[in-house]
């Protein structure tokens, strides 16, 4: 890119606090085709501008030289398709955070500058991909959240494909007579919703719907997916744009709860045994048929306990309460207790929660039961309970009200499966390698824990975290996984009542809705959503070392018979991870890429030892790094002027070269600055953060045979709002540095 104009904005204080003349003119190699400053560069007559100059004089690339590029992001559009926009912050890195008039001020600005030139200068417009898309949506699961999903979306004009592995839809609710309340007054049961919704699903002319069916594969890519089915008809075939999956989830195992009395004694059932007999209207002692007196409830039942289920499942105490509400309603004379750790009723069901126990006959006590005795007659044995410290209740029917444990893909196949897959290529003998290819084998069908059976190179199914739950952004994306354009809702996503069940459904057609549309205009979802730019890969040199198809958090790419990336370019994020990967360097972006981070990292100035003013490169996500120092600069907080900012996408798509090409360059110190890792990961891209640790701890036993002192790369993890730890950790580094001294390598 040759022609290239630099637009520097003089308001929000830039002028007062540098030299824009001199700014203008900083960069020198290339040397801009133009330039020119505005007192507003934002306001609709300071775009005018830009447009105009973009037309008279051809430009192909634009630097506007003003505020962060995630402010005005409206207001600072060019609109002129084939020019590129490169983003300088002078007010957030330089003039908001450092005194004005300074030297070292003007020096930043100026490197800035220049290090924005260097970028658009070996960048390209992108261009959309231009390939068919299927507007049609495929819910796999009947159930709440999957009726809703099927209606949501057949609702907004897409046809829709709904699959049940049963022969009637309805998931674990079907049957049921009553629901927890959910209109005013919220202190009584209503009639079940089921029936109205199954119909409304089966009556809609835009739902097909197969039950007793299974998926038999999986093929493609958001607005692409092939998908077979298998009915009891046969298989039938067809094109879908989108997936939403809603297979529920099932109880927890109670045989593992023996300490409980179940499975010595037939009158302790699960809260869905009891479930199946108040839909039937019956009532009764498994051992003798008979009314129970008295009917006790053990709230988590194997939940938030580290021996069996971690977690809370969010709607135990919920379906207890709806039970004892219709005991009390078809039995009067039956009495009720119920020993929770804590009964959690969020929102308006606090006021069912208050209605049932003001029922006659109902008991609500908190404590811990430490064993359940008897086998017609039961006691049960409480400790530390409101009761008082070692008492016991009688009962002649008990209810493990258990959590539930989600229908996902068997989390520990899917784990076992990936890392037999990593030893066949990394094995430390061939003999290892044959072992693990005799676990893929066994593994790549784990019969009985299929669901989508995906043809992925990482699995057939979406990874989950530890709990079995699919993986996703909990913070910001919940319906997302990592299988791009395939969203989790319901149960099997995270732990929920049905009510929750039934808005989840909409939330992830809709999410399905939105990604076919950015499909059909080529456009990445999020968080890049409307990026149209898709990695490039220079196969001529590729050495089939799989790194990018194994640490592409997404699935994205596939493999040939010899190992050959293949991209599938509609599932990819455009996060970069791929480009950090490979030690070839073959991939890139068209606005984002190994040598355009290379040469602004080269354009940056670097003082000789003399001047005793060092240089810091700061490698930094934008999703939460960037954000959190633009926070600091709002607050007018100052750091180190000897610290330069590139953001990146992820601090997974740093690559080696580029700190190698600064410490090379006799820049002091790298820092890199990204999301937290771990199994509470914060990463927008699940799990970059975690991948540049790794491939940093290669680099520094590098840095120490070169007589480096490793103590000049350094990698911080810093969540969006810790915005106040910004100017420390840099001020921080910059003593450590000062400490060490100037680089060994400068002058070189």
């Amino acid at each position: 890119m040759e022609r290239v104009g630099v637009f520097t904005c003089s308001g929000c204080g830039i002028g007062e606090a540098l030299d824009i003349e001199a700014l203008s003119n900083a960069a020198e190699d290339p040397k801009p085709t133009c330039t020119a400053s505005h007192p507003c560069l934002c306001a609709p007559e300071g775009m005018a501008s830009v447009r105009k100059a973009v037309d008279d004089e051809k430009l192909e690339g634009v630097i506007l030289a003003a505020c962060s590029s995630r402010a005005k992001q409206q207001e600072l559009q060019l609109d002129r398709a084939g020019t590129m926009v490169e983003r300088v912050s002078l007010r957030e890195q330089v003039v908001w955070s450092h005194p004005p008039g300074e030297e070292d001020t003007q020096v930043l600005a100026e490197d800035l500058v220049r290090m924005g030139m260097a970028r658009v200068t070996r960048a390209k417009p992108a261009t959309p991909t231009s390939e068919p898309v299927e507007t049609g949506v495929l819910v796999v699961g009947g159930g709440v959240a999957g009726l809703e999903a099927a209606r949501g979306a057949s609702g907004l004009g897409h046809e829709v494909v709904l699959i049940e592995k049963e022969d009637t839809l309805g998931g674990r609710t079907k049957g049921l007579r009553f629901q927890t309340p959910g209109r005013p007054p919220y202190d009584a049961l209503v009639p079940s919703g089921l029936p109205d919704l199954v119909a409304a699903v089966h009556e809609d002319p835009q739902i097909k719907v197969l039950t007793g069916a299974r998926v038999r594969a999986i093929k493609g890519q958001p607005g692409q997916f092939a998908v077979e089915v298998e009915t009891p008809g046969g298989v039938e075939s067809f094109k879908s744009g989108a997936i939403v999956q809603a297979t529920g989830a099932r109880p927890y195992d109670a045989t593992k709860l023996g300490h409980l009395g179940y499975g010595s004694s037939s009158n302790v059932i699960t809260s869905h045994e009891l479930e199946a007999m108040l839909s039937r209207g019956e009532l009764g002692c498994p051992s003798d048929g008979k009314l129970p007196k008295r009917v006790l409830f053990i709230q988590c039942a194997g939940s938030r306990d580290p021996e069996h289920l971690p977690y809370c499942s969010s709607e135990c105490c919920g379906v207890t309460l709806r039970q004892i509400a219709t005991i009390h309603k078809d039995h009067p004379e039956v009495e009720t207790a119920t020993v929770y750790k804590d009964m959690r009723t969020g929102g308006q069901l606090e006021r069912f929660y208050q209605a049932v126990q003001t029922q006659p006959g109902s008991l609500f006590t908190r404590g811990e039961v430490s064993a359940v005795e008897g086998n017609g007659h039961l006691k049960v044995h409480l400790k530390e309970s409101l009761l008082g410290d070692d008492v016991s209740l009688d009962a002649d029917l008990v209810v493990l009200a258990v959590g539930m444990v989600p229908n996902s893909a068997d989390g520990e196949a899917i784990r076992a499966l990936r890392d037999a897959q990593q030893r066949t290529q990394k094995g430390d003998s061939e003999v290892q390698r044959k072992e693990a290819q005799k676990v893929v084998d066994e593994l790549k069908h784990h019969e009985g824990t299929e669901i989508l059976n995906l043809e992925y190179r990482q699995g057939p199914d979406l990874p989950v975290l530890r709990y079995g739950f699919p993986d996703s952004h909990f913070i910001c994306f919940p319906y997302e996984t990592r299988r791009t354009g395939i969203y989790a809702a319901g149960t099997v996503r995270a732990p929920m009542d049905a009510a929750q069940a039934a808005e989840d459904g909409w939330g992830a057609a809709m999410k399905a809705i939105q990604c076919i549309e950015e499909a059909r205009r080529g456009e990445a979802v999020h968080p890049r959503s409307g990026d149209l730019g898709v990695p490039d890969f220079f196969l001529q040199r590729c050495t089939q070392c799989k790194r990018c198809t194994e640490e592409c958090p997404f699935g994205t790419l596939n493999e040939d018979e010899k190992g050959t990336p293949q991209l599938n370019a509609l599932r990819c994020r455009r996060c970069g991870i791929c480009m950090g990967a490979c030690p070839e360097r073959i991939i890139s972006f068209p606005d984002y890429s190994v040598d355009a981070t290379a040469a602004a990292i080269k354009a940056m100035s670097v003082p000789d030892e003399f001047d005793e003013k060092p240089r810091i490169l700061a490698l930094m996500c934008e999703n939460d790094a960037l954000p959190a120092l633009d926070a600091a600069a709002l607050a007018r907080t100052q750091w180190n002027p000897w610290v330069r900012v590139i953001p990146l996408r992820c601090l997974g798509s740093t690559n080696l070269v580029w700190i190698a090409d600064a410490l090379s360059r006799g820049i002091d110190g790298v820092i890199l600055i990204g999301c937290r890792h771990g199994d509470d990961y914060q990463c927008h891209y699940v799990k970059g953060s975690e991948l540049a640790n790794t491939r940093l701890e290669n680099l520094q036993e590098t840095l120490t045979r070169l007589a480096v002192e490793p103590e000049r790369v350094k990698v911080v993890e810093l969540a969006h709002d810790e915005s106040d730890r910004i100017p420390q950790l840099l001020d921080e580094f910059a003593d450590e540095l000062e400490e060490l001294g100037a680089s060994p390598l400068k002058g070189f």
